[in-house]
């Protein structure tokens, strides 16, 4: 959620900075609370050099650790400070949102209740739970408590807007609604509360708003990561009120603004798909990937992964599918990418990757090895059905992983005009992830890598993917409907008719538009703004008129 990670932070240093003497530390802090770590590190260093065991330096540069993705150096740091103070609550806090990223839910829990134990009611730990009731489904467990703090810490911004997110993910707008409103009483310069009322697709902005939205993005004083988002909130709302030539100019600013803050590199996109393609050859997949299944993977749960590009059409589909009686939606999951990751051996972004050339060496047993592992990561998201869903679209990326660990895998790949998804990919404010989405240019080229490799996967898996257009789902639905659920090997049931009645929570930009009946209003709308994507509509090149195959 967020919010989460600044509220923990100053709650966790704010004592420290008010009543430390060394200046090194409290810069370090003062620093890191900034997010300026390459400065915050050397000073939390040379006060290590001074005092090798000065837990609150090490947990400092832990921190540090934490933020930039160095989980294991972060958790030896950490237990180091827990030798040192078996008490320290800092450390104690840090290390559950370290096996909180690790996706160690129960550990992360059990030291947080180790922590309520002797200090109960830190905002710290009760915003940890929050965060990880959330991704592990318990939306209501995490709205109770950030009702709590928002009643304990009145006018708190971030909680506020925590408590939004997770009312919104139930389906329960007109509250969201209110509390991303009280978040923005309190700071009323706060971007993202603004996007995050544009992004429930449904809010209207008045005209007092939106002047006051126009004269923040005027005002030299606003913050960077404040500008985008009112860039991005500002769009929304003229292209809603039909002022398509205003509305583009603020989502091209707030693009080039976001895409500042990314490190993306098309060429890299580019090579992994040439990698996966050479990998992958016809004679490696006859010989590798087999429909036999192990009695374990026939009694195991079988997966239904979404793949293609964000705001293609995927959540409608999960929608649809976890409306029937057999299947689980749960959300974009995160642990192919993560084991794919991990199979790359890198340590570092300049590294080489042996992923997925490593593939070609493991033998069976490791890759079954490997789809046990993901079915356990996966399990605190599931509640027991014969189906689940995995939404995370970039997994189209791995489907040769996806098969050879777990061969009764069921791939969907859920595709829309290039035109309208890559558009609305560039209106979108993601975030996290999909940092090819902030340039033209770049949407483009990585939509025509992902058609690329997908009919590459086509052809090696005989029609294995079942390929859902978003403009035929639209237009004839039952039909549509029917069919993808005898491609699942489901029985036709009439909740799948009426998915917007589905009780569920949903994460993604689309929450509020699969709680309404299916309608068109989403086809062609790119060409409002036809005039100002001649450059999207070159990039695409002939996969504008053949995006179905």
């Amino acid at each position: 959620m967020a919010g989460e990670a600044e509220i923990r932070s100053y709650s966790l240093y704010s004592d420290l900075i008010a009543s430390v003497g060394d200046q090194d530390l409290v810069e370090a802090a003062q620093l890191l609370l900034n997010g300026r770590l390459g400065l915050a590190e050397p000073r939390c260093r040379a006060v290590l050099q001074r005092d090798p065991e000065n837990v609150n330096a090490i947990c400092l540069l832990a921190d540090i650790g934490l933020r930039v993705g160095a989980l294991a150096d972060a958790e030896k740091l950490l237990n180091r400070c827990l030798e040192l103070q078996p008490d320290y609550h800092r450390a104690r806090v840090l290390l559950a949102s370290t096996f909180l990223k690790k996706q160690q839910f129960s550990s992360a829990l059990q030291m947080l209740d180790e922590i309520d134990e002797q200090t109960a009611g830190q905002l710290d730990v009760g915003l940890l739970k929050a965060n990880i009731y959330s991704q592990t489904g318990r939306h209501e467990a995490a709205i109770e408590i950030y009702r709590r703090l928002n009643a304990e810490k009145p006018g708190n911004p971030g909680i506020s807007m925590s408590l939004a997110h997770a009312l919104k993910t139930v389906g329960l707008q007109a509250e969201a609604i209110e509390a991303y409103r009280a978040a923005l009483a309190a700071k009323p310069t706060l971007g993202d509360a603004y996007w995050s009322l544009a992004n429930l697709k449904t809010y209207r902005f008045d005209d007092e708003m939106l002047s006051s939205m126009i004269a923040m993005v005027d005002d030299e004083s606003t913050g960077r990561e404040d500008f985008y988002h009112l860039c991005f909130a500002i769009g929304k709302c003229l292209e809603d009120r039909q002022e398509y030539d205003r509305a583009f100019w603020y989502y091209q600013r707030g693009n080039v603004v976001r895409r500042g803050f990314l490190k993306y590199d098309p060429d890299r996109n580019h090579n992994d798909v040439q990698a996966h393609k050479a990998v992958f050859t016809e004679d490696f997949v006859r010989s590798r990937l087999t429909p036999a299944r192990s009695e374990r993977e026939k009694a195991a749960p079988v997966p239904i992964f979404i793949v293609g590009l964000p705001r293609a059409g995927s959540t409608l589909v999960e929608q649809i599918l976890a409306s029937h009686s057999c299947v689980e939606g749960t959300q974009e999951l995160p642990d192919v990418i993560s084991i794919a990751r991990r199979l790359s051996g890198k340590k570092s972004n300049e590294d080489i990757s042996q992923y997925p050339h490593v593939l070609k060496e493991m033998s069976d047993g490791a890759l079954a090895a490997l789809g046990e592992e993901y079915l356990q990561r996966t399990g605190p998201h599931r509640n027991g059905a014969p189906y689940f869903i995995d939404k995370m679209p970039n997994n189209f990326m791995h489907i040769g992983l996806i098969k050879l660990m777990l061969p009764s895998a069921i791939i969907i790949d859920a595709r829309r005009n290039p035109m309208d998804c890559c558009f609305s990919g560039y209106k979108q404010l993601f975030a996290r992830g999909q940092n090819f989405t902030y340039s033209l240019t770049e949407i483009a080229r990585y939509y025509r890598d992902y058609v690329d490799l997908m009919r590459h996967w086509d052809r090696v898996l005989s029609g294995g993917i079942i390929r859902v257009i978003n403009e035929d789902l639209i237009s004839d639905p039952e039909t549509e409907i029917r069919r993808l659920l005898d491609r699942c090997g489901l029985d036709f049931e009439e909740n799948c008719l009426s998915f917007y009645q589905t009780k569920r929570a949903v994460k993604t930009a689309s929450s509020e538009q699969v709680r309404q009946p299916i309608n068109n209003s989403g086809v062609n709308r790119w060409k409002f703004f036809e005039k100002k994507l001649d450059v999207l509509k070159s990039e695409l090149g002939s996969i504008v008129d053949n995006y179905r195959t």
